[in-house]
């Protein structure tokens, strides 16, 4: 099973993120896309494959309401151009990139609408825009890898649409081992219901993770980005037919409390509503036996790949990496 990496972009960081990255064992790097939040995404991978040579690179994840998939396609395909191949683009229906600037998420007859024509974008196809017959001309000809479409997944609806058109599951339901199970299960059930091998599709998890001999103070590192998936695993009612209704609970209770404006912040009421109890199986914090074990769970459920949400948006940025470079360098040889 890969391990890899979810950051948000920094002013001026871009490289040592991805060096540090690439140095500490990971197999890919996703960067955030909260434009308010953060130096613009696509800019900041480009700088990143200019810093690593081995590790995949893109988006955790993009939306399609702040760019047209237009945009979308050719950033991601001069990026697969750029760094010899290794890019992706991780994509869902929008959060705080949308809020942030007074939006809400993409109905999903919309959102596929838009992923349909993403994956005729990146495979060099033309795809109908209103009169226009449009693709991405100044690709043609040029031998560059389709870049693959991870979609975040945390409901059953968008779950139909990523079977019919993602090359990969990004599951945003925690780390409980029963929880992604069944929601594996679910997806390929899916998969060959659109009349695909499910066995061509890759099925990956967002999962926070912090790494400290001291299980409170990894708690307390852990608890702001804890929130932002726990209140995606219980901010809809279909959620809830993929994740465990326990969870889903707790979800909600952090959704009602939420605050955008302290988005991923260990400070947040919403994350202040958490309860250790949740974040400890909601979340892997703790040594590094344990975080080891609870990721060898999800190899063993047939997981391809996770990546790791290593912390909360106010945390102390050496605080983090020392987390980030144990998991990479201690957790992630024992886990295979």
């Amino acid at each position: 099973m890969d391990v890899g990496l979810l950051m948000l972009g920094h002013p001026g960081k871009a490289r040592e993120i991805a060096r540090r990255t690439e140095a500490a064992g990971f197999s890919h790097l996703a960067l955030g896309d909260t434009q308010n939040l953060g130096p613009e995404t696509w800019s900041q991978l480009m700088l990143v494959a200019g810093a690593c040579e081995r590790i995949r690179i893109g988006t955790g994840v993009t939306n399609t309401t702040t760019r047209d998939v237009a945009v979308t396609a050719s950033a991601a395909l001069a990026l697969q151009l750029e760094s010899g191949g290794r890019a992706f683009c991780g994509i869902g229906r929008g959060d705080s990139a949308l809020a942030k600037i007074g939006r809400r998420p993409a109905p999903p007859d919309a959102f596929e609408r838009d992923l349909t024509s993403l994956r005729a974008y990146l495979a060099g196809e033309a795809t109908p825009r209103g009169p226009a017959a449009s693709r991405i001309e100044w690709s043609r000809g040029l031998s560059i890898p389709r870049v693959p479409i991870e979609v975040a997944v945390s409901g059953p609806r968008v779950l139909e649409i990523a079977a019919r058109h993602a090359d990969a599951f990004i599951f945003c339901l925690g780390a409980d081992p029963k929880t992604l199970e069944r929601a594996m299960r679910a997806a390929r059930e899916a998969v060959a219901r659109a009349g695909r091998d499910p066995k061509s599709l890759r099925y990956g998890a967002f999962v926070n993770c912090v790494v400290d001999d001291d299980v409170a103070r990894a708690r307390a590192i852990a608890r702001g980005g804890v929130s932002v998936f726990a209140r995606f695993a219980g901010w809809s009612s279909g959620a809830g037919e993929l994740g465990d209704p326990e969870l889903r609970r707790e979800g909600r209770s952090v959704a009602e409390r939420y605050e955008m404006d302290r988005h991923a912040e260990a400070a947040g009421e919403g994350a202040r509503a958490l309860e250790d109890a949740h974040i400890d199986r909601f979340a892997i914090v703790g040594p590094v036996r344990h975080a080891a074990a609870r990721l060898r769970e999800l190899a063993a459920i047939g997981l391809d790949f996770v990546t790791v949400a290593p912390g909360s948006s106010d945390m102390d940025w050496e605080a983090g990496w020392r987390s980030i470079e144990r998991i990479g360098n201690e957790v992630v040889p024992q886990v295979g």
